[in-house]
């Protein structure tokens, strides 16, 4: 069976990181993505190393997967006319610009919709396109912290800390993602194409729930606690004999296999340990009595102990270790591509997996402009044309 998004095609006008992961994950999906670079230089990520490999950067290989490249000098008369002529074979356009910069090329929404009146046009920025702010440059790092998520990130007694991932850019490529393919399924019924405008400062908000609910429904402000869970304990790191373990006891029979597990049933009679409420009330007092047992054995002793106990428990891996477990590898989240400079390259494949769907066609992150004459020739162009394009620099 052919995949989701097939027939579908994608004009991504994105780089850096929200928009190209929102769109490698619907040219994952079968969409056809068309990726437009400014001539010359292309997406910024091409330079955000090292690490290279070979003469890619490993940043942009690791968001561009399954799409072509074509660059293109957006502001001559010549590029705007071969924009013109993708936008009415495409289905969808994907934009992270400042708010009023497509405006200025000619290609915002109402623009776009004049030429293909079923387009849906999805716009990506720090703040939206409608708030006071959508003008201002920002970057995952300015929206981690304005959003609070830095204030509840770390240890009390040290600074804010950000994720150790683009989080912000990250959720906001996701919820782009899902806002296109309920514009599609919109589409598929009434035959109208819609406007989709995502903020990264929204996304990441909408991610803290219990977080922004307890700052929204009592007169507290939630704030970084380290590894502790505000609301549930214990669930939290712990050190070892000769390391650190994650253990989740995230409900009464939990704890109940917990205490029995480090053999601690007199725990579960102390009234002020007896349910989770009355546990996070006087979390310090617990904490006392469990440390000083959790270092009494090694974190391989605890795993078999913990696991007989039914209690979840997890090492702390590096980035490479995950990337090797077996459950990792076994449910194909490692994939191997052949990559036209580079040869034979692993990179992170897609976790939506479908009954449909036996295995994905993935095709690695092209090198800048790799498909500009297949692109202009597709459009009509001859081959004359399109040297004439470049010795004017438009292509």
């Amino acid at each position: 069976m052919s995949l989701p998004l097939s027939k579908i095609r994608v004009l991504d006008f994105t780089r850096i990181l929200s928009g190209p992961y929102c769109t490698m994950k619907l040219g994952d999906m079968g969409a056809e993505i068309i990726k437009i670079e400014a001539r010359g230089s292309g997406d910024d990520t091409r330079y955000w190393a090292p690490p290279y490999v070979g003469e890619e950067s490993v940043y942009f290989l690791s968001v561009n997967r399954n799409k072509q490249s074509i660059t293109l000098d957006l502001k001559s008369k010549e590029g705007k006319e071969i924009i013109k002529k993708l936008i009415r074979k495409s289905d969808i356009v994907v934009e992270n610009f400042r708010a009023g910069v497509m405006d200025k090329l000619g290609f915002d929404y109402k623009s776009v919709k004049k030429i293909n009146p079923k387009i849906v046009y999805c716009s990506i920025s720090g703040y939206g396109q409608t708030s006071e702010q959508s003008h201002q440059p920002s970057f995952d790092l300015v929206v981690q912290g304005e959003s609070g998520f830095m204030d509840i990130t770390g240890f009390p007694d040290a600074s804010p800390t950000k994720a150790g991932v683009s989080l912000a850019d990250i959720a906001a490529g996701h919820a782009a993602f899902e806002g296109i393919l309920l514009a599609l399924f919109h589409r598929q019924k009434t035959g109208k194409g819609q406007y989709i405008d995502i903020s990264l400062l929204d996304s990441l908000i909408s991610m803290f729930t219990f977080q922004s609910q307890i700052a929204l429904s009592t007169a507290t402000t939630p704030k970084r606690k380290g590894n502790l869970h505000p609301t549930i304990t214990p669930y939290e790191t712990f050190e070892t004999k000769e390391g650190y373990i994650n253990i989740a006891a995230g409900n009464e029979g939990l704890w109940k296999n917990f205490c029995k597990a480090i053999n601690r049933l007199d725990l579960l009679k102390i009234e002020k340990f007896i349910v989770n409420p009355k546990r996070v009330e006087n979390r310090v007092e617990l904490q006392k009595e469990l440390i000083p047992v959790l270092k009494q054995k090694t974190s391989a002793e605890w795993f078999k102990i913990f696991a007989e106990h039914d209690v979840p428990v997890g090492k702390i891996n590096t980035v490479k270790e995950a990337l090797n477990l077996p459950t990792v590898l076994g449910r194909e989240m490692v994939i191997e591509l052949n990559h036209s400079t580079i040869g034979k390259m692993k990179t992170v494949g897609n976790p939506i997996k479908l009954s449909s769907v036996k295995s994905y066609n993935y095709k690695p992150a092209p090198t800048i402009g790799e498909h500009s004459d297949k692109i202009l020739k597709q459009l009509g162009y001859s081959k004359k044309e399109i040297e004439k394009l470049k010795s004017q620099k438009v292509v």
